[in-house]
């Protein structure tokens, strides 16, 4: 018989952790809410936001957040009906055509997919539809998957841009290093470079001393937020340099590296998280990799210096 898991309040608590306000996630949601504001009064050509970086940089985080934060301020305020929709949020998938862009739009505000709806009705109807919820902001995700050197990505490149003009919402997208796939490249970049403004995510940096303070005050933010019985407070903070070493400065694998820690310090009933919990929670490839190559560097200079 299978395993049946049950987990507990405190697991579900640690799964989801607190969101680390970020620079980043600052720069994107200040961004972001200006762009909001301007575009109101916009009829065409309305601006844009790209937050572009590598994997693990806090992209998605960034723009979900902004999109929570503005959500948020339009159920506060209390200024629109309660059938409107304020933010889209969808994922480009891969080798995604102009009809299925359309689709991933349709299924998040819940529109029925008749087989027979081509590409014009279809998108049509999800123009219309988020016009009618008066949708003011759009999150498009994983924009990397847009293959702009083939015949369907351009088109589907297109079709984002047939989106904006029809929506009166303003559009974010984010991708991995959006600027070597072409995505600025030629008449339908330059369109795109005009109307853009770019955001650059990049690993948390860690040289001087203003760095490491921040780098300091982001895990003391995670550390703040555990409920763990017996962990003492101050320990990760006395472990932010093993942190940025092993993380590399993500903070997608700072987040899991300290998540799973947690999680494991409640089943094994440790309840507290050192040094030897994060060494044993494997995290992802690039992250090891970072890691590993400094290791390498260390025992290159020992032998230099040695010598």
């Amino acid at each position: 018989m299978p395993v049946a898991f049950r987990y507990t309040a405190r697991e579900h608590y640690h799964a989801r952790l607190v969101i680390v306000s970020t620079p980043t996630i600052r720069h994107v949601a200040a961004t972001g809410r200006k762009r909001i504001t301007l575009n109101r009064y916009q009829h065409s050509a309305r601006r844009g936001l790209i937050v572009t970086g590598a994997a693990g940089t806090g992209k998605t985080t960034a723009i979900t957040q902004l999109g929570k934060n503005y959500q948020q301020l339009i159920h506060r305020e209390q200024i629109r009906p309660g059938g409107s929709l304020p933010v889209a949020y969808v994922t480009v998938p891969p080798a995604a055509t102009p009809k299925m862009l359309a689709v991933e739009f349709a299924r998040f505000i819940g529109l029925p997919l008749p087989a027979r709806f081509s590409q014009v009705e279809l998108t049509n109807k999800v123009c219309d539809l988020l016009c009618t919820l008066q949708t003011n902001l759009i999150l498009i995700d994983e924009l990397h998957n847009l293959d702009l050197g083939t015949r369907t990505g351009a088109e589907a490149s297109d079709q984002i841009k047939y989106l904006s003009e029809r929506i009166p919402a303003t559009f974010v997208l984010a991708g991995v290093d959006l600027e070597g796939n072409g995505l600025f490249a030629g008449r339908r970049g330059g369109q795109i470079a005009s109307r853009y403004t770019l955001i650059r995510t990049t690993a948390f940096p860690y040289s001087t001393t203003d760095e490491r303070a921040a780098w300091q005050a982001l895990v003391a933010n995670l550390e703040d937020a555990l409920r763990l019985h017996s962990h003492r407070k101050g320990t990760l903070l006395r472990l932010g340099g093993y942190l940025h070493e092993r993380t590399g400065g993500m903070i997608g694998s700072l987040s899991h590296l300290i998540r799973e820690a947690a999680i494991d310090a409640i089943i094994n009933q440790t309840e507290k998280v050192n040094q030897s919990g994060l060494d044993a929670v494997d995290l992802d490839q690039t992250a090891e990799q970072h890691r590993t190559t400094l290791k390498r560097r260390r025992r290159a200079a020992s032998r230099r210096s040695a010598a």
